[in-house]
């Protein structure tokens, strides 16, 4: 089931301070991990979760049999604590790497261990002063159906200004992603084209429109199928191919004629060296991720021609959205109005039930989501 946001949906007196609490006050990866330990204290009404656990660590592409899904025992509220019903959980593409047993910007999953994600959901009890019964939260515990929280992991939304599956999206850490690509990393300017690989995900759909709204003369998107070329197309984007045609840099090339100012990376690979290939001097590739990657078993080559980057004076920069927190209050004040407002459109691929996470996840790596892919419970 896919969803298009297209409209308004805020309430009239809706203002920035709504609109505050559609950006990430903290990044949760860097989060303290849902309490699942047994404290003290009375008992609430709901006494044990489903939740995925990392059953073993894959080689190549994961499948199935990584995850297993077991039902826990939920531990008794303490002061400050909420309990959290599970209504929203996000798959995204930088699990893959949280599945290998290797040190990067964010800890690994551990075997046996529960798995953990953004996630959306409804308080059900509360010993928090911050938080009441009914309220609507954002937080780390994806991956389960209850979630124990203390009240400094979790944050309310504000689902009458947007719908709630718009805060794993373009409202929270997605959005903010496209927008530090851009803008910090990307250095883009009034008049640049932009380049954007995996276009029609998440980040990529989000990235293309704010190009445009920032004043990007051309945007051009790479997709996998003419069904994501007519989506992209139909958000904004002027220019679209389909990358399964084959010869990437042969239909950059006659997308972008006079040349590539700003490349945002999803992808890596031939992408990479395409972007690298038809980059006008000075230009700047951000490198958000790269998906045709992550499943290898030994390390992919270097792109073929990185030597052309010093003749062009090009600049390549990795970045994690975590090291950039600090720009949250500018893509609220700059973008989100455009989102709420409608200028900007997302789109979500929904599977349902608890049972389909792990399918879910998969299906990222198989181009099986249009914009933002999450599971409703």
């Amino acid at each position: 089931m896919r969803l298009q946001w297209r409209g308004v949906f805020r309430r009239p007196e809706a203002d920035a301070a709504g609109i505050a609490t559609a950006l990430p006050t903290f990044h949760p990866m860097f989060r303290q991990r849902p309490n699942m330990q047994r404290t003290t204290t009375k008992e609430h009404s709901v006494t044990a979760a489903k939740q995925w656990v990392l059953a073993s660590r894959p080689e190549g592409a994961p499948t199935s049999e990584n995850f297993r899904l077991e039902e826990v025992e939920l531990p008794e509220l303490s002061d400050g604590q909420i309990l959290v019903q599970n209504t929203f959980s996000s798959v995204d593409p930088y699990m893959r790497g949280r599945m290998n047993d290797v040190e990067s910007y964010i800890e690994p999953f551990q075997i046996d261990e529960p798995l953990n994600g953004t996630a959306i959901g409804t308080v059900t009890e509360s010993r928090s002063s911050k938080f009441k019964a009914g309220d609507t939260v954002r937080h780390f515990g994806g991956w389960r159906t209850h979630a124990v929280l203390n009240e400094d992991q979790a944050e309310q939304i504000d689902t009458t200004i947007a719908p709630a599956e718009a805060y794993l999206g373009i409202l929270g850490l997605t959005g903010l992603t496209a927008y530090v690509g851009l803008t910090a990393v990307g250095e883009m300017k009034e008049g640049d084209v932009v380049f954007i690989s995996g276009a029609a995900g998440a980040v990529g759909s989000a990235a293309g429109q704010i190009a445009k709204h920032l004043g990007a003369v051309k945007v051009i998107g790479s997709a996998g199928s003419q069904e994501k070329i007519d989506y992209i197309t139909g958000i904004g984007f002027d220019e679209a191919f389909n990358y399964k045609d084959g010869d990437v840099n042969g239909q950059l090339a006659k997308a972008a004629p006079e040349g590539i100012d700003v490349y945002f990376d999803n992808v890596g690979g031939d992408h990479l060296e395409a972007a690298i290939q038809n980059a006008n001097t000075f230009g700047r590739i951000a490198m958000c991720g790269a998906i045709a990657q992550y499943n290898d078993t030994e390390p992919a080559p270097g792109p073929r021609n990185l030597g052309l980057s010093i003749g062009k004076c090009l600049t390549l920069r990795g970045f994690v959205v975590g090291q950039y927190s600090h720009l949250a209050k500018e893509f609220q004040e700059k973008i989100a109005p455009l989102v709420v407002d409608g200028s900007i459109t997302f789109e979500t691929t929904v599977r349902e039930g608890i049972d389909n996470m792990p399918a879910a996840f998969l299906e990222l790596f198989e181009g099986g989501n249009t914009g933002k892919m999450i599971v409703k419970f």
